[in-house]
């Protein structure tokens, strides 16, 4: 890769971590998408930086990532160049962004499938609870479905960050930020259970000593395990819907919203920066809202 972009790369990635707070997922997303560009230079022969690349080579960019990828994948990769030019402006190195007048493909918000309170407990009564990864796995998955966790604070939860005597638990989500959690006593039973007859039975690595939910060689569960599992369990059952941890968290929202809670609230407990993000949940729906019209406009007094 040019160097010329090499540097420019490593600062931005600097500013998206101490300024922004980002995670390295996300970090690592971003930089995939200005390789991309920096790439498609090279390979073409075009001799130009961060600094004095044009809209209009931008654009030949664009056109030609249209015909590789799907349309969500190149609406991220516009979205990521857009955020690299505006730090570019932002530290006084360009006075322009050279993807101000290109649109990003129209998508319609895609909704993953919802789960009913039937699916998700076939799916929690599939797993074999003779072998310790059975506990293990219904206690993730009740902790999934019973406090909406997206899969990366799934399993970066610590033992101290349970407070049952509160019926909380503290959860780290997107760019470190922190927020307190309920959690059902039928949840925290099940966390106990692996915690106090499991847990201590596996070879725990010292740096994961305050990690909740971890794999037989006694380190932290990777998302893709959880995916793994899920999946594992889905086919057990013949569930034909393309499910995924997120599907948990999807299914939470869902039901809480179809029996009666308000937006602001389930917003808190996601962790959503934007309502805008929790409001796709109310397309699913609508039933919801001819209640909340019944029951609270004055005129159907």
């Amino acid at each position: 890769m040019n160097n010329n972009w090499t540097k420019f790369i490593k600062n931005f990635q600097s500013y998206l971590k101490i300024e922004r707070g980002l995670s390295q997922n996300s970090i690592d997303n971003y930089t995939l998408d200005i390789e991309k560009l920096s790439l498609y230079l090279t390979e073409n022969q075009i001799d130009k930086s961060p600094i004095t690349i044009t809209e209009e080579i931008v654009q030949e960019f664009i056109y030609d990532v249209s015909k590789k990828v799907n349309p969500r994948s190149q609406a991220r990769i516009i979205s990521g160049l857009k955020s690299f030019f505006n730090y570019l402006i932002f530290e006084d190195y360009r006075v322009d962004n050279p993807l101000e007048l290109i649109e990003a493909p129209r998508l319609g918000r895609k909704l993953p499938d919802t789960l009913n309170i039937e699916d998700i407990d076939n799916l929690i009564n599939a797993i074999d609870l003779s072998s310790n990864e059975g506990e293990r796995n219904r206690a993730m998955l009740e902790t999934l479905y019973g406090c909406g966790l997206r899969v990366s604070e799934l399993v970066s939860v610590k033992i101290s960050d349970l407070f049952f005597d509160e019926g909380f638990i503290k959860v780290t989500g997107k760019g470190n930020k922190q927020r307190f959690v309920p959690i059902s006593p039928l949840t925290q039973k099940y966390i106990e259970i692996y915690k106090k007859e499991v847990r201590p039975h596996l070879p725990i690595q010292k740096e994961f000593g305050d990690t909740l939910f971890l794999n037989r060689r006694g380190k932290q569960l990777t998302r893709a395990m959880i995916f793994t599992i899920i999946k594992d369990l889905a086919k057990k059952i013949n569930l034909n819907k393309t499910i995924s941890p997120h599907t948990f968290r999807h299914s939470f929202a869902t039901h809480l919203l179809e029996n009666g809670a308000d937006l602001r609230s389930i917003q808190l407990m996601l962790g959503h920066e934007s309502i805008t993000t929790t409001e796709i949940y109310m397309h699913v729906d609508r039933k919801h809202l001819n209640q909340v019209m019944q029951t609270f406009h004055p005129r159907n007094k």
